[in-house]
């Protein structure tokens, strides 16, 4: 029986759904939201507060501080709850309300940029005024998520060694693109123990991370305004990028079956679902897919219909066959 004393000791490393007995596609799901921070986060969250106390950083009197767009800010959230730090996350109107009240909850100070910046839009102006706050006061520490190699570290250290020890004959590998922090420690890890295993990253339309052009997003998680100081394309073999509509469609075809996942999952679903539709894959590839989060956060928005059809128009959930504006580039 597994006995804890502090919420970041617990995680579910070796929880996967069978995609091809749900939905009839060849691909193996890692959930990680069976943690008491609920996302993927948490590793990277607990590696980040660790290195800067470690670095001397952190002090009792010390406030962390983190640009997020919700999964990052309630690990912190608990993590700082855990360890006795105050924390402030900065986000933007396009967090869902429960993780906004999770953090508050977990006595952490949520500011919300209600106007994107003319250069890097909401991400941008986050980043802003991150800045702002520690010019003005020594007490705050920011983590940096962007740039902070702990970010990818996590990943290489824990995420990719624990997909290997599940699947040791993995082909390929899909993974979200945000931050970019687990995309590269995976990628990174792979190509140096498995240089064979295909990375493909997943990424939003609108989202510049991989050069291109910027458009609305809605949906927080994956995708950046800006590209991602973490990210290295030579590590990456495959780019795909999903349309909005799609990610919930996908989400609404899982939850048809019983499995309430996050918009970042069914981004990457989606994006995985048309890769392999396209390559045909040979009997017996091997595919993993990585689900950031779970669907409860997202009750309000990708779940919810007059949310959806105000968004993306009423026929969004309609009966029509998804059409995927997925562009790739081929490394």
């Amino acid at each position: 029986m597994p006995t804890i004393s502090a919420p970041q000791e617990f995680n579910e490393e070796d929880l996967y759904v069978d995609l091809d007995a749900v939905l009839g596609i060849p691909l193996h799901l890692k959930c990680e939201g069976f943690n008491f921070t609920g996302s993927v986060k948490q590793k990277a969250a607990l590696e980040m507060v660790e290195a800067a106390e470690e670095a001397g950083r952190l002090s009792p009197g010390s406030v962390l501080v983190e640009s997020s767009s919700g999964n990052l800010g309630v690990a912190l959230s608990v993590i700082a709850a855990s360890k006795g730090y105050r924390f402030v996350c900065v986000t933007d109107s396009r967090c869902n309300l429960a993780s906004k009240r999770l953090m508050e909850a977990l006595g952490a100070t949520v500011h919300t940029i209600a106007e994107p910046a003319p250069e890097g839009g909401f991400l941008g102006a986050r980043i802003a005024y991150v800045r702002k706050l520690c010019e003005e006061d020594a007490r705050y520490v920011w983590l940096n998520q962007y740039v902070n190699p702990a970010n990818w570290r996590a990943h290489y250290r824990y995420t990719a060694p624990g997909i290997h020890r599940s699947y040791p004959e993995l082909d390929v590998l899909f993974v979200g693109a945000g931050t970019t922090g687990t995309l590269m420690g995976c990628a990174r890890w792979y190509k140096e123990h498995r240089p064979g295993v295909r990375i493909v990253a997943v990424d939003s339309v609108g989202s510049v991370a991989f050069g291109h052009p910027p458009s609305p997003r809605m949906i927080p998680g994956l995708g950046s305004g800006v590209r991602p100081a973490l990210l290295d394309e030579d590590f990456i073999d495959d780019v795909v990028l999903v349309p909005e509509p799609d990610t919930v469609r996908m989400c609404h075809r899982l939850a048809g079956r019983g499995f309430l996942f996050g918009g970042s999952t069914g981004t990457v679903v989606s994006g995985a679902d048309r890769w392999l539709a396209e390559r045909g894959g040979p009997a017996g590839l091997s595919s993993v897919a990585i689900s950031p989060d779970m669907g409860e956060r997202y009750l309000d928005t990708v779940y919810h219909t007059n949310w959806v059809q105000g968004v993306y128009g009423e026929d969004t959930l309609g009966p029509a066959h998804p059409s995927h504006e997925t562009r790739e580039a081929i490394r």
